[in-house]
């Protein structure tokens, strides 16, 4: 089309409204194809001195999740769920506003059936609230930040996750594949925010968790953060280390399996389990709160 309007105008005038109508055309074109790059605000930089690069930013700056960012992580699609909880798709249990997710476990007026993904179903009292970027975005190595706050709870019977977990088990189930915990708030020990690293190598080395990363009122906003390199795992509160683990060879893998594929970001509220189980004075409702997620490479 281009080409012929150039070709049957003969006149300067005609030829240069459609050169600049081509102009447009290409102008229009680019900006269509154009996809603004995440920002995850000022530059942070590696030890080695390098930027890193911003490769997902959400600010939960909508009136709802981004369907196109998220899933709702219901039991009904992958099995999980927490003690006697079911987690649900539903604005009681997962919502944003004021720039802020919003993760919630409530007791429902009755009991219910809850479905699972394998068929199975059983009866609840509780539904929970959980997204995950599974389908939506997933990385290998990088740094992995989550300002978040937990609910002012002292009693048994709450936990709130920030973990991260792989798209395939690529190695097997669970744990071979790998896991990353950032943050797990079990409202027992409330006075602290326990990550843990799991895989076979778990079971040889000590440094996958760390039961005594104290925070301060868990209950208001802290950055939880997680830095993954080939073979190396290190998780810090609010800039403070609080595990530094080398990935072990765990036969028949070698470091760095199994932490070599893409993991998804996931971000649940769910009840407690064990110890940490729900009781008569565990308050209701338990919800979990994300200001914002950043993730570079």
């Amino acid at each position: 089309m281009k080409g012929t309007i150039v070709k049957h105008i003969a006149n300067p005038v005609a030829l240069m409204l459609a050169w600049l109508l081509t102009a447009v055309l290409a102008t229009i074109d680019s900006a269509a194809a154009f996809t603004p790059s995440p920002y995850c605000g000022a530059k942070i930089y590696k030890s080695s001195g390098k930027a890193w690069r911003c490769t997902f930013a959400e600010e939960f700056s909508g009136s709802a999740l981004d369907r196109n960012r998220w899933m709702a992580a219901t039991t009904a699609k992958t099995n999980v769920h927490g003690n006697g909880d079911c987690w649900v798709d539903s604005p009681n249990n997962i919502a944003v506003s004021s720039g802020v997710l919003r993760l919630t476990t409530r007791m429902e007026a009755a009991p219910f059936t809850c479905k699972m993904a394998n068929g199975n179903t059983y009866e609840a009292n509780y539904t929970s609230g959980s997204v995950s970027t599974w389908g939506k975005f997933s990385q290998t190595y990088g740094r992995w930040d989550i300002k978040a706050r937990f609910p002012q709870v002292t009693t048994p019977g709450s936990q709130g996750i920030l973990w991260l977990y792989p798209v395939a088990a690529t190695y097997g189930a669970w744990p071979k594949s790998g896991e990353i915990d950032i943050a797990e708030f079990y409202s027992k020990y409330p006075d602290r925010a326990i990550p843990y690293i799991h895989y076979l190598g778990a079971v040889l080395d000590v440094t996958v968790t760390n039961n005594y990363c104290l925070v301060t009122n868990p209950w208001d906003f802290h950055i939880y953060s997680t830095v993954w390199v080939s073979g190396r795992i290190t998780i810090s509160i609010d800039g403070k280390m609080c595990v530094d683990h080398v990935v072990l060879p765990a036969l028949p893998l070698l470091t760095p399996k199994p932490f070599d594929k893409p993991f998804d970001i996931n971000l649940s509220q769910a009840l407690g389990v064990g110890t940490n189980s729900v009781t008569a004075d565990t308050p209701m409702p338990l919800t979990t709160e994300v200001d914002w997620v950043h993730v570079w490479s």
